[in-house]
């Protein structure tokens, strides 16, 4: 018998009578997963009942996960024993795993969706995993702790942050040759833009961003900011890159082909993570920015650059995720262990404080990271 069929039909039940309480909700049908990193687990919510419905167990704290829509699977990084977990999102479990003997940071899908990269701190390097199999197969050692890197979407390559080293590196991943870089001053974050012509790096003692050139590796221009540059978030098209940090209440919306900041937009109590819907016939583009001090969030109209409508979510949301057909916003807040489900429809008809909050959905202890796959 097939279980899952079994229980989404029974769910989808519930979904209609709750979507239709709303008048307005249209259900998704797919999952949220959702790390929790504090209880050790990857909670699946089914999104056409929003309900919970499974809690899939692993050796140690999730903190990252990576969908991969073709292979109907969720990929969960355990840090401190430096495995990926592969999750069936038809079967709601744990099937594969492979540990890479050290501790891991961060992972990113390839441009290919053939292989995750995955940095590694202890030992220093930039690993290759072949997803068919869940076998290494590259290993690029790496002189100092990486703290972030980013993927061209073009060209094989890799740009890793160092952080406190003031560096970055430029890693050709065919051939492995890694070329070092001084940024200058201690790093965050770095990201590609679109077509991987140009980097940003982001200067976290001098607010600042540097855009360099990636064949030349000089640096095109410097951005002053108005704010520490902790957070990145692009609009859905990447032509616009906003950046949130400590130091300001504000939003700064840089534009990464002109490669000049456009504008600083308030948007509430000390901003922290974002995500961006896309455009669609009945909603222009928002930004859902996260206030987790004050246990909102700030949802700021992109076209308009004027903030429309403030959600009261639970404690210290710190993650948000856009659902594909662009109905909900999937709200994770941190301290009260649960999501937030905010209605984006309700928010583009009228311009209202607050905004419409779908529902509230206990998801487990200290969630920190969510991506949706449709079934």
């Amino acid at each position: 018998m097939d279980h899952s069929f079994t229980r989404r039909s029974f769910l989808s039940g519930a979904a209609v009578t709750f979507a239709g309480c709303s008048g307005r909700a249209k259900p998704f049908s797919g999952f949220a997963f959702v790390a929790n990193e504090d209880g050790h687990v990857v909670a699946a919510v089914d999104l056409n009942a929003f309900a919970l419905v499974r809690h899939v167990r692993l050796d140690a704290a999730p903190t990252e996960l990576v969908s991969h829509d073709a292979r109907r699977v969720v990929y969960a990084l355990t840090p401190s024993t430096g495995t990926i977990h592969e999750i069936s999102a038809t079967q709601l479990r744990r099937e594969r795993w492979t540990a890479l003997g050290g501790l891991a940071t961060h992972m990113r899908l390839s441009p290919r969706g053939d292989s995750l990269w995955v940095l590694l701190n202890q030992p220093l390097q930039l690993v290759q995993v072949r997803l068919e199999t869940m076998e290494v197969l590259r290993r690029i050692p790496l002189p100092y702790e990486p703290v972030s890197f980013d993927l061209s979407l073009d060209d094989p390559c890799a740009i890793i942050s160092f952080g406190s080293m003031g560096s970055c590196g430029l890693a050709d991943l065919e051939s492995q040759r890694l070329k070092i870089i001084d940024c200058g001053s201690p790093l965050g974050a770095v990201s590609f833009r679109k077509d991987g012509r140009q980097w940003a790096a982001a200067h976290l003692q001098k607010r600042l961003l540097s855009i360099f050139d990636t064949v030349s590796t000089r640096v095109v221009v410097r951005l002053p900011l108005a704010m520490r540059p902790d957070y990145f978030c692009y609009k859905a098209d990447r032509g616009q890159l906003f950046i949130t940090g400590e130091g300001s209440d504000a939003v700064a919306i840089v534009f990464p082909f002109s490669t000049q900041v456009d504008q600083t937009v308030l948007a509430g109590r000390a901003p922290a993570a974002m995500a961006a819907s896309p455009a669609t016939p009945n909603s222009p583009e928002f930004l859902f920015v996260t206030n987790p001090q004050s246990n909102q969030v700030t949802i700021i109209n992109i076209d308009s650059r004027k903030v429309v409508a403030v959600a009261q979510v639970g404690s210290e949301p710190t993650h948000v995720v856009i659902t594909p057909n662009n109905q909900y916003a999937l709200v994770l807040n941190r301290r009260s262990g649960d999501m937030a489900v905010i209605l984006i429809q309700s928010t583009a008809r009228k311009s209202r404080f607050p905004a419409a909050l779908f529902t509230m959905i206990p998801v487990g202890s200290k969630p920190v990271s969510a991506v949706i796959q449709a079934v």
